[in-house]
């Protein structure tokens, strides 16, 4: 559903690197795989649905990783959220951050 709104904190403008949108981010079948990925400090991309609209969450630990990935694609560090995450090895709750990505910024699925 395209209603020409952004998703939330996501500039108007197009990626600037629209090639960097697929670099460095692992997809999982498996939640949990992917929750452990992002806490060791991988590039976690998790696609979902909000409001009805087709985005991701590109999640991880490693803070710095994820602005320098953000930079290259075209978004502002102010964009980025902070939101703790319970890591599924242990149940401990760890400082984790993602961007919100959709439209031109939600990159497309890969076979």
């Amino acid at each position: 559903m395209s209603d020409g709104l952004p998703p939330p904190h996501q500039p108007h403008d197009p990626p600037t690197d629209p090639a960097a949108l697929t670099l460095e981010w692992v997809e999982f079948r498996d939640r949990r795989e992917g929750m452990i990925h992002a806490m060791s400090g991988g590039l976690w991309l998790h696609r979902h649905l909000w409001l009805g609209r087709r985005l991701a969450h590109l999640v991880s630990s490693d803070r710095e990783r994820l602005v320098r990935w953000g930079a290259r694609v075209g978004l502002d560090e102010k964009y980025l959220q902070y939101h703790p995450l319970k890591d599924p090895r242990d149940g401990v709750r760890r400082p984790a951050w993602h961007w919100d990505l959709g439209g031109p910024y939600l990159p497309r699925e890969l076979p």
